[in-house]
């Protein structure tokens, strides 16, 4: 494990994991840390030297002297470039590989967009950031949306009761409102849930940008999704997918809780050839 020091942003914190020799770089999701990947340690673990990055509020990464308003003002997507910089600062300008699961998407197909020409895959795992999720757009970007979502995360009772009536009327199911509820059930979560989601939400890659990337440069693409995941299923993202000349797309039996040894097991018997380079 280690840390990257990025100017005017913080201290980014990675693990390292891995018996591949292939470099990837690894963005995990809400409420995990870098070492969310390790379970798959049977498929992609066998193939690549992962280097799985901390989000800021999780794990050991920290904003350097950031206030309250400039968290909520939110970062800019210019800084993602950073955490590639540094990187290579470290260890040297070479050919790589992405790799993430639900909102730490945006942080790779941000990548992708800055560094094509030396991205080798991008696997993608119930993503964020592929499609417009109304919901966070909503609590993100609308001033109704955000007034509500900054009252409603000082209380107690209010985002408990919302995901039980979401739950009631099957807006989602129990995977969901169990991974949603152990991440609002203290004031530290719910204070966290909301600087997160403030600070990532200008994080959005240009789809049709990143779509022609991918065919321009033939980036291999594989991406993964939940049959049952109510929060970022297929359906949206299909006209993305439309737009790519090869990619791989699998649907497994599974809701968003994706990264799994059950999944671990259905990517060793993939005929997708992670091993394959550019």
């Amino acid at each position: 494990m280690g840390f990257l020091q990025i100017n005017n942003l913080g201290k980014v914190h990675y693990h390292e994991y891995g018996i591949g020799i292939k470099p990837m770089l690894a963005f995990h999701g809400y409420g995990m840390t870098g070492k969310q990947f390790n379970v798959l340690s049977q498929s992609i673990l066998t193939k690549y030297h992962v280097y799985g990055f901390d989000h800021f509020f999780h794990g050991k990464s920290e904003l350097d002297g950031w206030t309250e308003k400039q968290i909520v003002a939110g970062m800019p997507k210019n800084m993602v470039r950073a955490y590639l910089d540094e990187w290579f600062n470290v260890y040297g300008r070479q050919r790589i590989s992405l790799m993430a699961y639900s909102i730490g998407s945006n942080i790779a197909l941000i990548l992708l967009e800055e560094y094509p020409d030396l991205i080798d895959e991008i696997i993608l795992m119930a993503p964020d950031g592929l499609a417009a999720f109304k919901g966070f757009s909503f609590l993100q970007h609308h001033t109704i949306g955000r007034f509500l979502f900054k009252v409603v995360v000082k209380t107690n009772w209010v985002v408990p009761a919302i995901l039980k009536t979401l739950k009631r009327f099957k807006l989602i199911d129990d995977s969901l409102y169990t991974i949603a509820y152990n991440e609002i059930d203290t004031a530290k979560k719910r204070e966290d849930v909301f600087y997160t989601l403030n600070l990532i939400r200008y994080l959005q890659p240009d789809m049709k940008n990143v779509a022609q990337l991918i065919n321009q440069y033939h980036i291999k693409c594989l991406l993964i999704f939940g049959r049952d995941d109510l929060l970022f299923p297929k359906k949206p993202v299909m006209a993305f997918i439309d737009l790519l000349d090869e990619p791989e797309v699998h649907e497994v039996p599974m809701g968003h809780w994706l990264v799994t040894a059950a999944l671990d097991t259905y990517l060793v018997n993939l005929p997708y050839d992670t091993s394959a380079q550019n």
